[in-house]
């Protein structure tokens, strides 16, 4: 079976009812997951011209680049889509910690049950 690899852009991308696409951000370095957020379509256009990471707030309802207010900036090294364009992988070079409580990574907390 031949894989189709050829380059996605914005209009190939599947978006929810919202208008939104979940963003995978995971270290460029040590391929840690950082953390993950929404985008929606001038959110990833700003990305891609910036090179920096920009959301969209589903809280604020508000587009914010990471690192405007906390410093802690994303630089991406590359955007992936998944097969189904439903989902982008961000590789990023983090400045400082990616989580709002200023942990490294949001991902800090284990699921408990009963196989843990």
């Amino acid at each position: 079976m031949s894989v189709d690899r050829s380059p996605v852009d914005l209009d190939a991308l599947v978006f929810n009812a919202d208008g939104l696409i979940p963003v995978i951000a995971q270290d460029a370095d040590t391929a840690e997951v950082l953390m993950m957020a929404w985008a929606n379509r001038e959110a990833l256009q700003r990305t891609l011209d910036e090179g920096r990471m920009v959301y969209w707030s589903r809280s604020r309802t508000e587009l914010w680049r990471k690192g405007d207010t906390s410093g802690r900036a994303q630089h991406w090294t590359s955007l992936n889509v998944d097969c189904d364009a439903d989902v982008i992988l961000a590789t990023v070079h983090q400045e400082g910690a990616a989580c709002h409580t200023g942990e490294r990574t949001c991902f800090y907390r284990a699921l408990e049950g009963k196989n843990r």
